[in-house]
């Protein structure tokens, strides 16, 4: 019994793991249960985001709206250093969230702040939404 369960987990893993790596913008929950069609649960799907974080393949952000999104990580530098200093572009349009992975913001904190996670986000119009 623990084998098949184990066997659904890594597919369930894999499956979440293959959509969000797939998708050009940041996916929510509800996106991801809706594209798995039944293959799990949303516990499941909690369960194996907050693992794919835990893991560093995945990184979540926060959308104009208050909603948490996952995206792939890709492009991180370096392997050590694991860190999604990078902007996010809310679509005003369409809604969709995306990383601009090679916009990275710069600042500088006062003596004696540590950062621990940063989330920037830019909103306007996309590309595919633009009006000329």
């Amino acid at each position: 019994m623990s084998l098949l369960k184990t066997s659904r987990s890594t597919q369930a893993k894999k499956s979440i793991l293959d959509l969000i790596e797939q998708s050009s913008i940041a996916l929510t929950h509800a996106d991801i249960q809706e594209q798995l069609d039944g293959l799990c649960n949303r516990v499941t799907i909690y369960r194996v985001l907050d693992r794919l974080l835990e893991e560093e393949m995945i990184h979540k952000l926060i959308d104009m709206d208050g909603i948490t999104k996952y995206m792939a990580c890709i492009e991180c530098e370096d392997e050590h250093e694991h860190a999604h200093h990078h902007v996010h572009f809310s679509c005003q349009q369409c809604g969709q969230l995306s990383c601009l992975h090679h916009v990275v913001p710069t600042f500088k904190l006062p003596k004696g702040y540590q950062i621990e996670e940063v989330n920037f986000t830019i909103s306007g119009c996309c590309p595919n939404c633009k009006v000329t």
